[in-house]
């Protein structure tokens, strides 16, 4: 059971640095490129903030903030495991793209962005962020029910 999370956790890792790199290599900073027009485009964007630009410049926050929720992560494996599906595939879904994340703001001092649906700008790690809180999310609103 644990190689399956380390493979998913890997494919989201590398799925993550694989289209940034593509990105970073085949694109300029601002350029736009459409894919499903009016709904698709790739643009290319460095976020020096966090989700929807905010706090702005601060990235030594935000990577603080990350490394200690992944050292919180890290001490609390084995109970996380002990826990249902959903929060063990949510965390560590979420996990993968935090670390993507993190490993950009190291790195060049953003998050490079480059899915634009013209709403707003996300990545891969983004999603599966995303993707991990909303497991978490229907784990505490829909299926768990011991509280009721």
């Amino acid at each position: 059971m644990l190689l399956s999370y380390v493979v998913v956790a890997c494919l989201i890792f590398l799925a993550d640095r694989l289209s940034k790199y593509l990105v970073m290599a085949n694109m300029t900073e601002g350029q736009s490129i459409p894919l499903i027009p009016p709904f698709l485009y790739v643009t290319y964007v460095q976020n020096r903030g966090a989700a929807f630009g905010f706090l702005q410049g601060q990235v030594a926050l935000l990577s603080a903030i990350a490394v200690v929720c992944l050292l919180f992560i890290i001490t609390q494996w084995n109970k996380i495991m002990a826990k249902s599906s959903f929060v063990r595939w949510g965390v560590l879904i979420a996990l993968a793209g935090a670390i993507g994340n993190l490993l950009d703001r190291l790195r060049w001092g953003a998050v490079i962005d480059f899915l634009d649906i013209r709403i707003f700008i996300f990545n891969v790690a983004d999603v599966a962020i995303v993707l991990g809180v909303a497991l978490l999310f229907w784990e505490v609103l829909v299926h768990d029910r011991k509280g009721q």
